[in-house]
């Protein structure tokens, strides 16, 4: 299933640039997949971009009852006054990380540096334009069991969703925006979703942490609650077809942390939603390290419940 041609677009999708409010490059790299692979899916979906929808793509197939959302962002920097740095989201800081980009002088790549009380800048033999976005950079590392790499969260999530879209009969897939940096997409994805076809059920493909409680290679997470509770109604039918599936998964309670979920909460809408996603460690760092049997089981369980719900 997690084959060499699978590795390899996961592996493009972990080196495009696109940290939140920069996701052009994501967006166009998604089109042009979907535009050359769409013909050879089990359904051909309609699609919604361009205007209306900023760089947000919704994918509908057939009849749909149930959205799966999957972030398209990244994590990152913002170049700020002389050398200063500014977080995009919540990376991780080390010295000595190195960050890439391009401002309209050419390539970048130059080193962050954090001081003893905090405060980030780069090291380049130029000044950076001001406004400039930078990004981890990439550097893929695989074995037997498990992937390596800056931006698994989300890409890898996008990367499901686009496994999915091989076989899905009816369903929405819902590539969103902004999610790094506190949301800004979901709502009106939402309202387009619910006036449009009615779906009041969402699935988030999204990547959480390894912890004391969840364990790389012991099965995809479904995260009962983080910072948002979903309605545990719903949770509880997804854990009843996760049993019924017979695909190897783990149970989440945490107090922090969010997702388009935690968004979707917050609409006007009555969308009952659950966050389900592979484990990694090494967490908003260019080492996020995922096994490989949690990718398997990821679009196996999410093939099973949108056949279901």
């Amino acid at each position: 299933m997690y084959s060499t041609d699978k590795s390899d677009l996961l592996k493009t999708l972990c080196s495009i640039h696109a940290p939140s409010g920069n996701e052009d490059n994501m967006h166009f790299y998604l089109m042009q997949y979907i535009t050359a692979h769409s013909s050879t899916w089990k359904t051909i979906p309609t699609i919604f971009s361009g205007e209306g929808f900023q760089n947000s793509i919704i994918l509908i197939f057939g009849n749909p009852r149930t959205a799966v959302y999957a972030h398209i962002d990244n994590i990152g920097f913002t170049v700020r006054y002389g050398n200063q740095l500014v977080k995009v989201g919540g990376p991780k800081t080390e010295d000595g990380y190195i960050l890439t980009g391009k401002d309209s002088q050419g390539d970048i790549e130059c080193t962050l540096r954090k001081s003893e009380d905090g405060e980030l800048t780069y090291e380049f033999h130029r000044e950076i334009e001001r406004g400039t976005d930078l990004s981890f950079k990439h550097n893929w590392r695989e074995d037997e069991e498990t992937v390596q790499c800056c931006y698994m969260d989300n890409r890898l999530g996008v990367w499901s969703a686009l496994q999915l879209c091989e076989t899905l009969t009816n369903g929405a897939i819902v590539f969103s925006c902004w999610e790094e940096h506190g949301g800004g997409s979901v709502a009106y994805l939402a309202k387009f979703l619910w006036k449009n076809y009615a779906i009041k059920k969402a699935l988030i493909s999204d990547i959480t942490w390894a912890t004391e409680g969840v364990h790389l290679g012991k099965g995809v997470v479904i995260s009962m609650r983080d910072s948002g509770i979903p309605r545990q109604q719903f949770v509880r039918e997804i854990i009843e077809l996760a049993k019924e599936s017979q695909v190897p998964y783990q149970l989440e309670v945490e107090s922090a942390g969010g997702s388009d979920g935690t968004e979707l909460q917050k609409q006007p809408y009555p969308i009952d939603w659950c966050f389900i996603g592979a484990a990694e460690e090494n967490v908003h760092s260019p080492d996020e390290k995922v096994n490989k049997k949690d990718i398997e089981g990821m679009v196996e369980l999410y093939s099973y419940l949108l056949a279901k719900l």
